[in-house]
């Protein structure tokens, strides 16, 4: 039997001429034909109140966490900086509930972006607001107008860690943010990095977390490399 999926969505607030002024609830169509390929079944979770999360989480086998808005700094007590771009704090609640639902279950979580982003801080870490305050900045993490199938910077993939089984130690990614990591979560450990010393991967083994600061649902259908990451989480994570 299919492995579920579920992938918390996002929402559409905007009014836009292609909805008709509607709100929707969405995420990106890499993570479904990802999971297809993998061979597993994707539900997409929409933004819900955070006590519905142990009635989503246990419906599903295993959980995605997608990009999106920044992480609203109110979750590891800062006052927004000037820079801060849009947030959603009803999702940030929604997710953070999901992830210790998941934890308290059992179920593994793969994160993605600003995914990885909120996983770090709902287990106590902390986030650059925007990469001006890391003082080693010097890579370029936002590669917009480059397309994603175009990779932009390197990251090492450190050894003894699960993206090692699967991933080059050299390795090429896609980039779209301006916040980062910045004090690691107590549960987690690091298994990628940057040329400039941001952490660009994640995971603890022992609670079944795995999170990449690039974009593999972009990139899935060109780079095996980056479907193996979904095949490998929904077949043997």
């Amino acid at each position: 039997m299919s492995p579920i999926i579920g992938i918390a969505g996002n929402q559409l607030i905007r009014a836009t001429d292609t909805f008709q002024g509607n709100q929707v609830t969405y995420t990106p169509q890499g993570f479904v034909n990802a999971v297809q390929q993998a061979g597993g079944l994707p539900m997409i979770l929409p933004i819900s109140e955070p006590s519905s999360a142990s009635s989503y989480i246990q419906k599903i086998d295993k959980l995605i966490l997608a990009g999106g808005q920044d992480v609203s700094p109110q979750l590891y007590h800062e006052a927004p900086h000037p820079k801060l771009m849009e947030t959603n704090l009803q999702r940030d609640h929604f997710e953070e509930a999901l992830i210790k639902e998941a934890l308290k279950q059992k179920k593994p979580i793969l994160a993605v972006c600003r995914g990885m982003q909120l996983l770090n801080v709902a287990l106590g870490g902390s986030l650059y607001q925007d990469l001006s305050l890391y003082s080693d900045w010097s890579v370029k993490h936002d590669q917009f107008p480059t397309e994603p199938q175009f990779a932009t910077h390197e990251v090492t993939i450190l050894t003894d860690t699960t993206l090692n089984k699967f991933l080059p130690t050299s390795y090429f990614v896609n980039s779209y943010h301006h916040q980062a990591v910045k004090e690691l979560a107590p549960d987690l450990k690091a298994t990628a990095l940057s040329p400039d010393g941001l952490i660009e991967g994640v995971e603890s083994t022992e609670l079944k977390l795995l999170g990449v600061q690039w974009h593999p649902e972009l990139t899935h259908r060109t780079n095996p490399f980056d479907q193996q990451l979904f095949t490998y989480f929904v077949q043997e994570y």
